[in-house]
């Protein structure tokens, strides 16, 4: 009787869990899937770069899942298992929203259905995963410490988030074209700024608060240029997948990079704060 009770309250926890993925896509996909760029990206961007996203999405979902999966997890082949989950969520989530809105329809050619769709379904399925964190209310602190790695993992996932939501955009472009060196130097210097007094100055809730002991510097040179680091990463990663880089300069480039880096440093310090 015990044992059933168990599984019951398993599966309903399960199911909870499925529900906050769903929402999750739903409130963090949705500005992207009633995004006109990346309606036309699912249409003609390269197929190979899409190929490639989808395929670096699958091991993102599986270390996320690995730390916030739908449920308390302890081995990969449950994180793996969240993860092929929060992809089906995605995907079905996007479909859905996307035949909703009358920009899937009949007669459409099955190349740009499957390519609006997989597109889509990346935030998507990152959103359903973060859901679980972002709206559940259960204590999640299961034991598992955050590593070094993990950190900047959550910083890579927050900073990719935004960056989808932001390069397929043409104000990336256009905001770049308009900043001298000057103002590429400050943007550069307050993402930096607010990237680290989000986590360890203003006292956010999920903030890291710094013992007497340590030196002021040490969380910036570990953590916060390192993350600053990454999210740059990203921001190089999103505009070459949305095409986004083509034949500019060097210089046009490194200011696109640092336009992006500013919200995509606020994403990486607010998923140190919310996962």
């Amino acid at each position: 009787m015990a044992v059933a009770e168990d599984e019951t309250s398993g599966f309903s926890r399960f199911v909870t869990g499925l529900g906050r993925g769903v929402a999750g896509a739903l409130f963090l996909a949705l500005p992207m899937l009633m995004t006109m760029e990346m309606w036309h990206l699912g249409y003609y961007m390269a197929r190979e770069r899409l190929f490639l996203l989808l395929l670096l999405n699958i091991p993102l979902l599986v270390l996320l899942a690995h730390r916030i999966g739908f449920e308390n997890i302890s081995t990969w082949r449950e994180a793996v298992r969240d993860a092929i989950i929060a992809y089906g969520i995605g995907i079905v989530t996007s479909l859905v929203v996307l035949a909703a809105l009358g920009l899937l329809r009949g007669g459409m050619p099955a190349a740009e259905i499957v390519g609006k769709t997989a597109l889509q379904s990346v935030p998507a399925s990152i959103g359903a995963m973060l859901g679980r964190s972002q709206l559940g209310h259960e204590e999640t602190d299961d034991g598992k410490k955050g590593t070094y790695p993990g950190e900047l993992l959550l910083m890579a996932t927050g900073a990719l988030f935004l960056s989808l939501n932001i390069a397929p955009t043409d104000e990336i472009v256009v905001l770049a074209y308009k900043m001298t060196a000057w103002h590429a130097l400050v943007v550069a210097l307050l993402s930096i700024a607010l990237m680290h007094g989000f986590v360890y100055a203003v006292s956010f809730i999920g903030g890291h608060e710094l013992s007497p002991e340590t030196p002021w510097w040490h969380a910036f040179v570990r953590f916060t240029l390192p993350g600053y680091v990454v999210a740059l990463g990203i921001c190089i990663f999103t505009l070459w997948i949305f095409e986004r880089l083509g034949d500019s300069s060097a210089v046009e480039i490194m200011l696109s990079v640092i336009v992006l880096g500013f919200p995509a440093s606020l994403g990486a310090a607010a998923a140190r704060l919310i996962l």
